[in-house]
């Protein structure tokens, strides 16, 4: 089975796949200084309440944005499930051309995305995630990785509005039933709900028009069945295209000889 772990500014998703479907999937909120028992704590329990055992397990992907958990995530892998994992890198054999200034600035989710989404879907394309940041990735007809747009996340922005103005509360994501608010609960609902589904539609268009051709737009993250349900322009929203990318990577590269020496510095980059 292969174990895949997506570690993001927010949680850590971990899944296990059995060579024909995705058996099970686990989340848990990201702490860099986790360690890998503690997470060997939290996983090896759901396992086993999953049917899994850890000796089923015969390779590994870490995937991160938080270099900070890369260690333990990796030392995870090593310790209690005799795995070397792939470390999602842009210098990867990914399949298709990576055509930015600095591809080893994408993060690796992005890239992940991508890959995925070409095989499911056909480019060219945009992939929306939303996630702690709101990302827009572009792909061309022929798989290549294009560039895209990075915006503040839903759940950033209405912390934002808390923390920045005294009177604002802190307020729950839900599409409003109007756009005018008739009081400041209702009309911070509108602002963020509306507001997001405008930035999706008025980029989207954009990109479209740059690009000089029609794009298939797909979503996924947490918040993307909320806000495809107020726009058209989300054809597919698809929630395990990371981990699908992930897997997909996976096949296309060699697995990693298990090591027990340890970590170097650089590492843990």
């Amino acid at each position: 089975m292969l174990l895949v772990f997506d570690a993001g500014n927010t949680n850590v998703v971990a899944a296990v796949h059995d060579g024909k479907s995705w058996r099970a999937r686990w989340r848990i909120a990201t702490d860099p200084q986790r360690t890998a028992d503690e997470y060997a704590v939290w996983l090896v329990t759901l396992m086993g309440l999953s049917g899994i055992s850890r000796e089923q397990v015969s390779a590994a992907v870490v995937g991160t944005v938080v270099p900070a958990a890369l260690y333990h995530l990796r030392r995870l892998c090593r310790d209690w499930f005799d795995v070397e994992p792939l470390i999602v890198r842009s210098s990867l054999h990914w399949g298709f051309d990576i055509r930015v200034d600095n591809p080893e600035e994408v993060g690796a989710d992005r890239l992940l995305n991508s890959l995925a989404a070409h095989e499911r879907y056909g480019g060219p394309l945009v992939v929306i995630d939303f996630g702690t940041a709101t990302t827009f990735d572009v792909v061309g007809a022929d798989g290549a990785y294009l560039g895209g747009v990075i915006a503040p996340g839903i759940n950033l922005s209405i912390e934002a509005l808390h923390r920045a103005a005294a009177r604002l509360p802190r307020i729950g994501m839900g599409r409003p039933q109007a756009v005018i608010g008739t009081n400041t609960v209702a009309a911070m609902q509108s602002g963020i709900y509306w507001g997001y589904v405008g930035l999706v539609e008025g980029l989207v268009a954009r990109i479209r028009t740059e690009h000089g051709a029609p794009l298939h737009v797909i979503a996924t993250g947490g918040l993307a069945p909320l806000l495809a349900e107020g726009t058209m322009v989300i054809e597919h929203v698809d929630p395990d295209i990371t981990l699908e990318g992930m897997r997909l990577l996976a096949s296309r590269n060699p697995v990693p000889t298990l090591s027990r020496d340890r970590i170097r510095p650089a590492d843990s980059d």
